[in-house]
């Protein structure tokens, strides 16, 4: 099977540059910062009838480090805007925007060096809006309801200079 870099690694990865304590330094009451790109590469329920396009957009991380090892992380977003085609042809039929705010419990591995990995678990909600039918739908309504589903992440922290680092996550 073939995959493309679109639609694998760019939803896999989102890579960004943050200003925090260097790595493995986290002590309770620490905040970490993450600014970065992401991106959403959404699976339709729908069958073989739509497809959603995937989408990049800006994304915002805070962690509040508890102790040592555990931190509740908080993610934002720019929105996120799709495309909605029909799967047989690749016609128009809609687009949308939608929030992805999360919140996850992460628990972050005591390493030497540079290199600080973590895992972490929680919960999505994800919100659409400015729903537009186009096409063979125009006129017709779109409403997409509110989504709560589990959030996993792993990633980690490469520590470059003694304040920037650069960090990669996988999330799904």
């Amino acid at each position: 099977m073939i995959f493309s870099i679109r639609k694998v690694l760019l939803p896999l990865f989102s890579v960004s540059l943050m200003c925090t304590p260097i790595a493995n330094a986290y002590e309770p009451g620490d905040w970490i910062v993450h600014v970065g790109t992401g991106t959403v590469d959404p699976k339709s329920d729908n069958g073989a009838v739509v497809s959603v396009d995937s989408a990049t957009t800006l994304v915002f991380n805070g962690t509040y480090m508890f102790s040592r090892n555990l931190g509740i992380e908080l993610l934002a977003a720019a929105p996120f805007s799709h495309d909605i085609k029909l799967a047989a042809d690749g016609t128009k039929v809609g687009e949308t925007r939608h929030l992805p705010p999360t919140l996850s419990l992460q628990y972050h591995f005591d390493t030497e060096g540079t290199i600080s990995p973590y895992v972490g678990a929680g919960i999505n909600y994800t919100l659409f809006f400015d729903e537009k039918t186009s096409g063979p739908l125009q006129g017709l309504a779109l409403d997409l309801e509110p989504s709560i589903g589990i959030a996993a992440q792993a990633g980690f922290d490469y520590a470059f200079a003694e304040n920037m680092l650069v960090n990669v996550d996988l999330a799904g």
